[in-house]
């Protein structure tokens, strides 16, 4: 497993970049990014942006040296297309507009994925420390980019990238269980399943402290809205891309795909597990190729500890009810469309994994 994993979660290798500086080409981004929130206030924000000169990313394949920008540049032209579509005093746009359709295209193909804001701009990349030498934590992130004047919105994705950030202790757990299997070391195997539950369990209490800087009605009415699937969303002048995207959702995120191929969670097949793997086609390629390794690793359960092992889904299961809780609170109540932001019957779905999840525990 490459180390960056195992010191970093998924989050990125270094902290995101904030800005492309004032002296970039590519300025216009920033200050587009600063002012977004204010500029969807207007009802001519669409004429505002049919209108904007946005540069194409410079390069046509993508580099290493250049991909914290390129990633920057995704984010703003991701938060942009988003505003455009889905903004919210108008009615959902059904073209984008080759001027900004164009130029996310070109990005989101050196970045290996659909052109649209998924997790990973929305909170992957999204984020920075007031005390860099500080943790990746609540109290010490703020956003880089929002939709909306509300801190409701930070707190939403801030408190999604303190939980990446504890998915570097599983991945550091997986990491060992790796070395552990081919010489049989139950010892160090379930010691490292210890390790990947207690993780889950921190994880599982920053995910209940949603309610604390979210107000329900705000998230529903505000700035969830901005972050919903494209439906029958036209491109002008990009050829052969679907008009159907997913919006961004937590399903988006790795941490729990690699979490269930760890430990060979058989979830029953059905449109549920067609739109999980849906779900990959949005992370970023590498973290795709971090679960297809988990998935291939033998299983852990023979040589696991009951109790070890168990706690493990325990603590999966608890962070999917906790998800179930939000789901309905914050989504569920509010509306009767049973689709999440990214167009699926969340909350029966959710059930399911709940309940799979625990009935795969050794008895």
């Amino acid at each position: 497993m490459n180390p960056v994993f195992t010191q970093r979660g998924f989050l990125p290798e270094t902290d995101p970049l904030i800005s492309f500086g004032p002296d970039s080409p590519l300025a216009l981004l920033d200050e587009l990014g600063r002012d977004l929130p204010s500029l969807l206030e207007d009802p001519s924000f669409r004429t505002y942006v049919n209108e904007l000169d946005i540069p194409r990313w410079p390069e046509d394949e993508p580099r290493s040296e250049t991909l914290a920008q390129l990633r920057l540049y995704y984010v703003r032209l991701g938060f942009l297309a988003s505003a455009y579509v889905n903004q919210v005093s108008q009615a959902r746009a059904t073209l984008l507009p080759k001027g900004l359709a164009a130029p996310l295209y070109h990005a989101c193909r050196l970045l290996g994925r659909p052109p649209i804001l998924s997790y990973d701009g929305y909170a992957l990349y999204n984020w920075k420390r007031f005390r860099p030498d500080g943790p990746i934590a609540l109290g010490n992130l703020d956003t880089i980019q929002n939709f909306v004047h509300l801190y409701d919105e930070h707190w939403f994705v801030l408190v999604h990238v303190e939980i990446e950030a504890i998915a570097a202790e599983i991945l550091s757990a997986i990491a060992k269980v790796q070395e552990a299997l081919p010489i049989q070391d139950e010892e160090r195997i379930n010691s490292a399943l210890k390790e990947t539950s207690r993780a889950v369990w921190r994880q599982v209490a920053v995910l209940a402290r949603i309610p604390e800087k979210m107000d329900p009605s705000l998230y529903y009415k505000k700035f969830r809205p901005y972050i919903r699937f494209f439906e029958h969303v036209v491109y002008e002048g990009v050829p052969d891309v679907p008009i159907h995207h997913r919006g961004e959702t937590g399903a988006q995120s790795s941490i729990m795909p690699t979490l269930v191929a760890f430990m060979k969670i058989d979830h029953k097949p059905s449109k549920l597990t067609d739109h999980l793997a849906d779900m990959r086609n949005f992370m970023p390629a590498e973290h795709r190729a971090l679960v297809a390794e988990v998935e291939a690793m033998p299983s852990v359960r023979p040589l696991a500890a009951k109790e070890a092992y168990n706690e493990v889904l325990e603590a999966m299961a608890t962070f999917r009810e906790v998800h179930l809780r939000w789901a309905q609170d914050y989504i569920h109540r509010w509306v009767d469309d049973p689709r999440g932001t990214g167009g699926t019957p969340y909350m029966k779905w959710l059930r399911q994994l709940i309940d799979e999840t625990r009935a795969h525990k050794i008895n």
